[in-house]
């Protein structure tokens, strides 16, 4: 456990998201590495087709994920607080409610993926790659909801480095079995769903396992499941709020994808592409934002609001100094890492991959304090803000897929995100002055 209730902010909020950072950017090179054996191995279909479906797969997935990061606020709380009861109780609850939600997402994705595939006018030439591979990854949901589960609890009493650890390991499984499957076995797009869902596994047993052995503190005892309704409405107040803001920004996604689909196969790669490279690059960004949550939840529970505020002001530096670096590597290297992952020597394809990275990176100065004040004002407890910033996103989404995208092509898929981050930011921004003084008055 560690207590970020002490010491240098910069310091300690570097030093706790520089393990979350590792853990994503490897989990993101486990993806490049995916698509370009399932490029080289399979198809450019193939390839394409784990890009259409991602957005479905990612909306859920982020949903969970969101949902335990919003369970883990309440930990954390009750962690810098040092009650330690209400605390298992906490995480007694979010067990009971991280199941529960899991089955029904799981069921109802696996009724209604075919139609929604279709909905997202995905190519017909990869229709068939699209199915097999999603319903895999669809119906080992669970698994990843119990490495996310045991991730953030960890991460909410301030072990960053076991989930780290236990994600390493999964990736390491993961390349491994991709290979073994897609060239040994010959499974195709299957074998690479099979070997995440095997990876996956690996990774959240050994979590759950470390806490059992190492954390037996954290563990809930029986009276801990005991039904407490203001505690269940803490809990899932907070954890839909972070849910559903992952979720209400993917739904824009997926109706951008849909715009993006229609663009034809060749475009479908190039977004496929430069979204991987896109993903590992925000990867740095977010997960500074992410430590964060835990930074300013532990310090709210003890007290501390002016080290909220020099904690923000450090978290901007950092993000601003992260930007200017992530900027001339995608400059100097995004062509070469493109035609890497792709495996074709179609220029289309690699100039418009390129063409969306470089746009994208560009606005990362103003994504990186977007990150820092959402996550912020979800470990102040501001529930609303964040999800209307969210909504906010998915509308301008939404309005370029019908407005921008049928005028300007990819080139309106590009200044899409960049143009909602700016409007994000902005409320973003205003919530978080208004926040700081209404947390003075209490």
């Amino acid at each position: 456990m560690k207590d970020l209730t002490k010491g240098y902010p910069a310091k300690v909020i570097m030093m706790f998201a520089l393990p979350l950072m590792a853990g994503f950017i490897f989990q993101q090179l486990y993806n490049i590495c995916d698509s370009k054996i399932v490029s080289t191995y399979v198809s450019t279909e193939a390839f394409a087709a784990i890009g259409a479906t991602g957005v479905v797969s990612n909306t859920l997935i982020g949903f969970i994920n969101g949902l335990t990061q919003g369970f883990a606020i309440p930990v954390a709380n009750c962690f810098g607080a040092s009650d330690f009861r209400k605390m298992k109780k906490n995480i007694a609850g979010s067990i009971v409610l991280t199941a529960i939600v899991t089955v029904i997402l799981t069921v109802l994705s696996l009724i209604f993926i075919e139609d929604i595939l279709m909905l997202l006018r995905t190519p017909t030439e990869i229709m068939q790659y699209a199915t097999a591979y999603v319903k895999i990854i669809l119906a080992g949901i669970v698994l990843t909801a119990i490495y996310n589960l045991c991730a953030n609890i960890l991460r909410a009493v301030g072990d960053s480095k076991t989930p780290l650890y236990c994600l390493l390991i999964g990736v390491v499984f993961n390349i491994v079995l991709d290979i073994l499957f897609v060239k040994g076995f010959g499974w195709k797009i299957q074998g690479a769903a099979y070997a995440t869902l095997v990876a996956q596994a690996v990774s959240g047993i050994l979590c759950l396992l470390y806490i059992i052995k190492r954390f037996k503190d954290i563990i809930p005892e029986k009276e801990s499941f005991d039904f407490e309704w203001d505690l269940y409405k803490n809990l899932i107040t907070t954890g839909l709020s972070m849910g559903l803001m992952s979720c209400i920004v993917n739904i824009g996604t997926i109706v951008l994808q849909g715009a993006i689909n229609s663009l034809g196969k060749d475009i479908v790669a190039a977004h496929t592409a430069a979204r991987r490279v896109f993903d590992i690059l925000t990867v740095v960004l977010y997960t500074v934002g992410i430590a964060m949550t835990t930074f300013v939840s532990q310090n709210i529970g003890a007290g501390k609001m002016d080290r909220v505020r020099q904690g923000v002001r450090h978290a901007i530096v950092i993000v601003t100094i992260e930007t200017t670096v992530l900027m001339i590597l995608c400059f100097a290297l995004g062509r070469i890492v493109l035609m890497w992952i792709t495996s074709t020597d179609n220029t289309y394809i690699i100039d418009s991959a390129v063409m969306y990275s470089r746009v994208s990176i560009m606005f990362f100065y103003i994504l990186g304090p977007l990150f820092i004040l959402r996550c912020t004002l979800q470990g102040l407890g501001r529930k609303v803000i964040p999800v209307l910033s969210s909504v906010l996103e998915m509308v301008v989404k939404v309005v370029s897929a019908s407005l921008l995208v049928p005028v300007f092509g990819y080139v309106g898929v590009a200044f899409t995100e960049p143009v909602s981050w700016i409007f994000m930011t902005i409320l973003l921004t205003i919530a978080y002055v208004a926040g700081l003084k209404k947390q003075d008055k209490m």
